[in-house]
């Protein structure tokens, strides 16, 4: 029971490989991208998450490529402040491990870990999945029939695994009634050095964020009726004009750059709630399982938390996979359901529907300075309730290596 498929390269097939290769299985990663993404938003990151990157020996090359953000600030159409707070207190409320950086990178990072030391099969996709007495047996689109002692589905919200195994994405989603658009521009004038800086009108909301390089990401929430999201690049920056066509500040800027941006990402914020993320011999690991949304900004590090305790259980229970499948559920089921419900909170705080909502997040960020108050409004959703569990890697034992 060694030979492990795990579909999809972002952030949790690589966490979920290098542990396992820890574990001594060997895992094979396969990825339908040509190779691995570039740009694309940002994330907050801290808590189990960091504890894993650091357990994995990455934390000097997250350090150095993450940023440091000291601001975030809200503005009015002239580009007043309206809020803010100063990001010190995640920091205080994370013990100072809190960083944000871009989820591709971290996805770069996690992969360099393996890289050359774990087979990776980019530009292939899975078309069949059927589970044999001894093996799953899986049709890929370019590579012919392969076989495995196990199948891990950690291809993100909308996972070709998923719905090969466990039934079409309707069935699971939960759309939580807004969209999230992201691209980047070069050259953009002003730079905001470490502040993130939002607009917003009505069920909308537009920021701002400087890059190294001279780029800088735009990130673009809003609600919308699930039914009528285009699907076509161009399509959907028509859809975005329309939007944001008539609001002030930089918008009109912004929308400019999107004409000339080649690479948009576009989706609707969801959540993937599903009664079992196992079934025989496959398993469903971050996103895939359980994506709480993007504007949780927590989806990345739950993803390698559940790839560390999914490599963890199957290390523990040898040929019984069944069993680990079980107890890897077991273990962070009622972790994820609260973090899903605090994100659900979230979404409707960024960018809320009404300015009497407007008003009313502002006031809660200005509250943030007053000591204390930060705790107890977000401390719940930035604490970790979970506990690690302590794992025997074997090939870390033999190697001298500190267990993880």
């Amino acid at each position: 029971m060694r030979r492990v498929l795990i579909s999809g390269v972002g952030v949790a097939g690589p966490t979920l490989a290098y542990w396992l290769r820890e574990a001594g299985f060997e895992p094979i990663l396969l990825e339908r991208a040509p190779a691995l993404r570039s740009g694309g938003y940002v994330i907050d990151f801290w808590g189990l998450g960091y504890t894993i990157a650091e357990r994995m020996g990455l934390l000097a090359e997250i350090n150095r490529d993450g940023y440091h953000v000291q601001e975030l600030r809200i503005v009015d159409e002239a580009g007043h402040r309206l809020a803010g707070f100063g990001t010190a207190v995640f920091a205080e409320l994370t013990g100072g491990r809190y960083i944000t950086l871009q989820r591709s990178r971290l996805s770069h990072l996690l992969y360099e870990r393996i890289d050359g030391d774990v087979e990776a099969i980019f530009g292939d996709e899975i078309t069949l999945v059927e589970e044999k007495l001894d093996c799953v047996e899986v049709q890929l689109k370019h590579g012919g029939k392969r076989r495995f002692d196990l199948l891990i589905g950690a291809d993100g919200l909308h996972s070709a695994v998923r719905k090969l195994v466990f039934g079409p994405e309707t069935k699971f989603e939960r759309y939580l009634g807004y969209v999230v658009a992201a691209f980047e521009a070069r050259g953009y004038r002003p730079r905001d050095e470490d502040v993130y800086l939002i607009y917003g009108q009505p069920g909308r909301m537009i920021g701002r964020f400087t890059l190294r390089d001279d780029r800088t990401l735009f990130l673009l929430v809003f609600a919308a009726d699930r039914t009528t999201l285009p699907e076509a690049p161009e399509a959907q920056k028509m859809f975005l004009r329309r939007i944001y066509g008539e609001d002030g500040w930089e918008c009109d800027r912004m929308l400019a750059e999107l004409e000339r941006t080649g690479e948009l990402y576009f989706d609707a914020v969801s959540q993937i709630r599903m009664p079992n993320w196992s079934r025989g011999r496959v398993a469903l690991i971050g996103d895939a399982a359980f994506c709480v949304s993007l504007l949780a900004g927590q989806g990345s590090a739950l993803a390698m938390i559940s790839a560390y305790v999914l490599a963890g259980e199957l290390a523990a229970a040898g040929d019984r996979y069944t069993e680990a499948f079980a107890q890897y559920e077991a273990r962070m089921r009622g972790y994820i359901e609260r973090k899903q419900q605090g994100a659900q909170r979230f979404a409707g705080a960024l960018a809320p529907r009404t300015r009497l909502g407007m008003t009313f997040r502002n006031l809660v960020v200005r509250s943030f300075s007053i000591p204390g108050l930060a705790r107890l409004a977000i401390g719940k959703d930035i604490a970790d309730e979970l506990k690690l569990p302590s794992y025997r890697w074997p090939e870390r034992t033999a190697a001298g290596l500190r267990p993880g």
